[in-house]
């Protein structure tokens, strides 16, 4: 009997498909974006790169400790040519007390959005979950949700997975994904949420939960009978109050293992797993960009399972480590080869994770590793190739059937000095250093190789 149970568990499900009423996209500051097969693409159909930083400003003040964020640092990262920014928000900040949904933390969320929105950055709203919730010094679930008489042992010796392990915590996690009722206040708080937001385009989407993870339900089983149902459930509520979004879901929680897939054809899915391989999942980054390389084709054959296309929301390193300069520069270049999108965590933070200090004071030697060229809107027949933000370089494949729009390119101006253009195909280049873009106008039916570079060689 057991055996059949786990035989059962094992047998793979079929796909889970969600039908969402037609959008309807009101004008914004930025241009709409939706899913064309691998891409995300803007209205004019061009590939968009979203690349920037994960902060943890509107978290529990209690528990996470966040670092704030500002003006100046929005400001920053638009003159260092990202294009993203991914904002983790807290059930537990907007539904405090069971049933009501607090308008003041909503009215917060949007200033951020606003802010972001208006310096050319779009913004990705995740629902942000660690060690399921401030009743256990994480982030996430309300207090309320929590299951009694379940002791929180933190008994682990390694720090960083004492709460992973707690009774309690996981306890907390199991009931939520078994039972139904705090399933339902979870979806009432996305609705609140794409209430607000559902007719701004800076609101690139929404990322539905963060880091799930399969604690001690066993992996395979908790993805295909808990994770992709919730996700299919949650596009379903939210789509009914807001179809004019992205949806942003992520692998499970293990390690760096694999996560199994079950197809979820909705409109405008993206996949968003998280990588730390060689930074805080083995094996230690050792100059060898395998591993990294590795996991990356993995994620995104698991991406091509959804279908869907694939942008990480997480990667990070220490960069007080000897090797972080280059651990950057090897994951950024797979993410380059790729032509995927990415948010790195963090951009402020009292650690040295963070890219800018708790007082907002910028590490630039640092950020050069991470504002390197990309670019951020493509026209069919158009590709980016490696860029290179110490030297200040980036070229740009045009075939000769490239589409009739303009290629625009991320170039940071904080820290590059303006691009130089040469390339044969260019009819027109028009460089923007205040939102440090570079606008670049093909001849029609004319393809090249378009190389940039920092005038005077390396800008900094």
């Amino acid at each position: 009997m057991l055996l059949a149970g786990w035989v059962w568990a094992y047998v793979p499900v079929p796909a889970l498909a969600v039908s969402l009423p037609p959008p309807s996209r009101p004008p914004g500051v930025l241009p709409w974006l939706t899913v064309s097969g691998s891409r995300i693409v803007d209205e004019q159909g061009r590939a968009v790169l979203l690349r920037g930083f994960n902060t943890s400003a509107l978290l529990e003040p209690d528990t996470v400790d966040p670092s704030p964020l500002d003006l100046r640092d929005i400001e920053e990262m638009q003159q260092s040519g990202f294009t993203v920014l991914r904002l983790p928000i807290a059930w537990s900040r907007l539904e405090p007390v069971r049933g009501r949904v607090d308008a003041a933390y909503l009215d917060e969320i949007a200033r951020y959005v606003t802010m972001a929105e208006t310096h050319g950055m779009y913004v990705v709203l995740d629902m942000h979950f660690l060690d399921w919730g401030p009743a256990f010094g994480g982030s996430g679930a309300p207090r309320w949700a929590s299951v009694p008489a379940v002791p929180d042992l933190q008994f682990w010796p390694w720090d960083s997975w004492r709460r992973h392990l707690s009774p309690a915590v996981n306890a907390a996690y199991t009931y939520f994904w078994l039972a139904p009722d705090w399933q339902r206040d979870f979806s009432m708080v996305w609705r609140a949420l794409a209430t607000r937001f559902r007719d701004d385009p800076g609101v690139a989407g929404y990322d539905i939960f963060n880091e799930p993870h399969p604690i001690p339900i066993p992996p395979r089983l908790f993805e295909q009978d808990w994770m992709w149902p919730l996700y299919a459930r949650t596009i379903a509520d939210v789509g009914a109050v807001d179809a004019n979004h992205l949806f942003f879901v992520e692998g499970d929680l293990l390690g760096d293992f694999p996560t199994t897939i079950v197809p979820l054809h909705a409109r405008g899915v993206v996949y968003s797993p998280h990588i730390y391989t060689g930074s805080l999942v083995p094996p230690a980054f050792d100059g060898d960009r395998g591993p990294f390389d590795a996991h990356v084709v993995e994620q995104e054959g698991e991406a091509a399972q959804v279908p869907a296309p694939m942008w990480t929301g997480e990667l990070g390193i220490d960069s007080s480590v000897p090797h972080a300069g280059q651990y950057a520069d090897t994951a950024l270049d797979a993410y380059d080869d790729d032509q995927t999108g990415w948010a790195w965590w963090q951009w402020r933070e009292r650690t040295p994770w963070g890219v800018a200090s708790d007082a907002g004071v910028v590490n630039r030697s640092w950020l050069v590793h991470l504002a390197r060229p990309f670019l951020a809107a493509s026209p069919p027949g158009v590709v980016g190739g490696r860029g290179d933000g110490v030297r200040g370089t980036l070229t740009v494949h045009v075939s000769a059937a490239h589409g009739a729009q303009d290629a625009v390119v991320s170039w940071p101006a904080s820290t590059l000095a303006a691009p130089q253009v040469a390339g044969s195909c260019v009819a027109l280049s028009s460089w923007d250093a205040t939102t440090a873009r570079l606008t670049l106008r093909l001849d029609p039916g004319v393809g090249c190789d378009v190389s940039l570079s920092a005038a005077g060689g390396d800008g900094r």
